[in-house]
């Protein structure tokens, strides 16, 4: 079977009758898309609509499909032959139909479900968004193959209001999606510049000690966690000598700390340990990873949080003529530092098994809750 002769022969008969290829579409139901396909052979009606085209034409149905007239009409036999071959592919067709449409339907409401619980279950989470948005777009597709497998799609592109309607309320939801989008890129591209703009600052300049602990101006200034509890636990001045003393800070979206000090308190020093042993010591033991105190050392005062870390001080286990008490601080954001802890506070000074990088179990469990 020759397509393209069987394509030039219909383009020949629709010419005969003086139809354009739109009215040869609407005399039976189908798009001008359709039409056109015929008549280049890159498609062939199906065999439901020979009978049609060719009773219509007034050829045979096998004219058609030679591409060339053969016989002036179809015989009866021929005819009755075509009409259950044409009966035959429609039920077919038809039965296949049904379960398309019962497939459609039914992801359509399974989609919807899927949207709905985890609309109900979202946290703000990069990830569970990206699966929302993959599942709505789903949704949306297997809603326009049910339309069309149902047949209401037609019916509907066939109604100039509804299509007007469906034309204004998709640029309406282009726009509110499309300035989301927007602030979200701003959003976005602040936090990363102030990103690539921020730096670790470390200072051993005692001078500088207020500036970043006990800030009055809190969350309004730079050193923005420099006001919260935790730092209850240093002084809240230094007037008396530092045998040691470092502040490590880095803001690259959330402050942190890294801070350790030993100061001699002289004559001061009972006063200060009664104030440290005021404050106590929380339970520490567990939160990242933490096994104990840091060995050699006595903890007179600990503040633990779960989300910012810990702020603690100590003095050595040797008391005898001490007057020295060393203070540690390490404090951040959402269960991690994103520096080498290492780096900025002796060894000695840490709590043992403390950890809080970036794939720290402790915030794998808290982030699992």
């Amino acid at each position: 079977m020759d397509q393209i002769k069987t394509g030039q022969f219909l383009k020949t008969l629709r010419k005969e009758k003086g139809l354009t290829q739109q009215q040869l579409a609407d005399r039976f139901n189908v798009s001008n898309r359709s039409v056109s396909r015929w008549e280049t052979g890159s498609n062939l009606p199906d065999i439901s609509l020979l009978v049609e085209i060719a009773d219509f034409y007034g050829v045979d149905v096998r004219d058609i499909i030679d591409g060339k007239r053969a016989s002036s009409m179809m015989d009866n036999e021929t005819k009755e032959v075509a009409d259950k071959m044409a009966s035959y592919a429609t039920n077919e067709k038809s039965n296949l139909l049904k379960v398309l449409q019962a497939v459609s339907i039914a992801g359509v409401a399974v989609s919807l479900v899927a949207i709905i619980l985890q609309g109900i279950t979202y946290e703000p989470d990069i990830k569970r968004a990206g699966a929302i948005l993959a599942t709505f777009a789903a949704f949306i597709a297997l809603c326009i193959t049910t339309l069309y497998v149902t047949g209401l799609l037609g019916r509907i592109a066939s109604n100039k209001k509804a299509v007007t309607a469906i034309k204004i309320t998709v640029l309406c939801l282009m726009a509110l999606i499309s300035f989301y989008v927007v602030i979200w890129v701003l959003i976005f591209s602040l936090l990363f510049t102030d990103f690539l703009q921020s730096k670790i600052k470390v200072t051993n300049d005692i001078a500088d000690y207020n500036t970043y602990i006990h800030n009055p101006k809190g969350q309004d200034c730079e050193y923005g966690l420099g006001a919260i509890s935790i730092f209850d636990v240093m002084p809240d001045q230094i007037d008396v000598p530092a045998e040691e003393f470092q502040i490590m800070y880095y803001n690259p979206w959330d402050a942190q700390y890294v801070v350790y000090m030993t100061l001699d308190l002289g004559d001061r020093y009972e006063e200060e340990l009664a104030r440290l042993n005021s404050i106590g010591i929380d339970s520490y033991e567990g939160i990242y990873s933490v096994t104990g105190e840091p060995q050699g050392f006595d903890l007179i005062a600990m503040d633990s949080d779960e989300y910012h870390g810990f702020c603690y001080a100590m003095v050595p286990e040797d008391r005898d003529n001490n007057t020295s008490i060393t203070y540690c601080a390490i404090v951040f954001c959402n269960y991690f530092l994103d520096i080498d802890v290492h780096e900025y506070m002796p060894d000695s000074y840490l709590l043992p098994g403390f950890d809080a990088s970036a794939d720290n179990p402790y915030r794998a469990e808290m982030m699992g809750e």
